[in-house]
């Protein structure tokens, strides 16, 4: 279930951003988008700028539902996440200092 909601949230992201990225900004009008005025034709005389704010609207609202269900799903016991679940800083010991080899192991010095 989550990676199914995972991959819509993927698809409603980018959707959203290829919708926002069409919109036309204040002042102009949705045919500079496509090229032409052909947007009177398609979707009124003020259609064009209506229909974009609320498909901008449906998106983000579809958009934040899942994220919302998304956070709630990573909340519960065992729920998964991309991020590794001991965060907290590993605490190191000293270093203990070497162990000596039997004196039976080590060379004989030779007398002078």
């Amino acid at each position: 279930m989550s990676s199914l909601l995972l991959i819509i949230h993927v698809f409603i992201c980018i959707a959203l951003i290829i919708i926002v990225l069409l919109q036309a900004g204040k002042g102009a009008e949705i045919g500079a988008s496509f090229g032409s005025g052909g947007s009177n034709t398609v979707f009124g005389a003020s259609g064009g700028q209506s229909f974009m704010s609320k498909m901008t609207a449906g998106v983000a609202i579809i958009f934040m539902l899942t994220s919302l269900t998304l956070a709630y799903f990573h909340g519960q016991p065992g729920g998964s996440s991309v991020m590794p679940e001991n965060l907290a800083p590993q605490t190191q010991t000293a270093p203990q200092a070497p162990v000596e080899a039997p004196a039976a192991a080590q060379p004989e010095e030779t007398k002078k």
